[in-house]
């Protein structure tokens, strides 16, 4: 049976004898249904309509992007660790091409996702990969369509799939939100892949939140001061964000604490403004 993917969010359900009627995730109020109604593929039909690129931004790190974008549009990071490399993110499309680019970089040991709307085909790349365990806070246990062997709910507020990576959940845009310490990142000063959690914004000197990205939802002061307390007790240099080209080189924890500090302000209503 073919494990339909939505086209608006790019997210994979079971494998079913027909589309499912909607898609959950979309129809939650962070996300949406597109404007020309439920619509759904599978990676069948996808095959010879797309690519995926990979692309080095660090030693060590590699980004994979699909070309034409699809679903949210969001990139994956591929870390290399002496342990093995963890896929942090997940793109829709796999072919391949894909799984023999990323064999030759050293496959992957484990996945881990910072929310539901980046689930893509996750697990469809477990099982390219002989069954990599998928990293996901059991806060977002009820967003998960494609149920599989392959997933660990993890309780808490920290995993380490792998020596030296910590999938740390800090909440916000959704309960289960997450963010990737990688200590060996930056040449060793650290860096923090952050998905939707912390948001890379125009003005790279920047990061903001959001309950909801694509309808303006803000997230309330508790939760932006629960992320910012966070951040304060880790030691990072460098922000990769969820999508292409969305990230802060330098300084980057500097970054967030004072973000924090602008986004409370506006909510109280006393941040200067000219």
């Amino acid at each position: 049976m073919p494990a339909y993917i939505c086209q608006t969010c790019g997210v994979q359900q079971a494998p079913a004898p027909a589309p499912p009627g909607n898609c959950a995730i979309c129809e939650d109020e962070r996300q949406f249904v597109g404007r020309a109604g439920q619509r759904w593929t599978t990676l069948a039909e996808m095959q010879g309509s797309y690519r995926n690129d990979v692309a080095e931004l660090e030693p060590e790190l590699f980004q994979l992007t699909t070309r034409p974008a699809f679903g949210i549009g969001q990139r994956a990071l591929l870390v290399r660790t002496p342990e093995g490399n963890l896929l942090w993110d997940c793109l829709s499309y796999l072919d391949p091409a894909t799984t023999a680019a990323v064999t030759e970089l050293g496959g992957l040991s484990a996945i881990a996702i910072s929310h539901p709307h980046f689930y893509a085909t996750c697990v469809e790349w477990s099982e390219a990969f002989g069954g990599a365990p998928i990293y996901l806070s059991s806060r977002d246990r009820e967003f998960l369509p494609r149920p599989s062997p392959a997933v660990v709910h993890f309780d808490g507020d920290e995993a380490e799939p792998l020596p030296g990576l910590r999938v740390l959940r800090l909440g916000g845009h959704f309960q289960g939100s997450t963010v990737l310490h990688w200590a060996g990142g930056a040449d060793g000063g650290g860096a923090l892949l952050t998905g939707d959690t912390i948001a890379v914004a125009a003005d790279r000197r920047w990061v903001s939140f959001q309950y909801s990205y694509p309808n303006r939802i803000p997230l309330p002061t508790a939760d932006v001061l629960s992320i910012a307390k966070r951040i304060a007790t880790l030691s990072f240099d460098r922000i990769y964000g969820a999508w292409p080209d969305d990230v802060i080189p330098v300084d980057a924890r500097a970054a967030v604490l004072r973000s924090t500090a602008r986004y409370l302000g506006m909510l109280a209503g006393n941040w200067p403004r000219g």
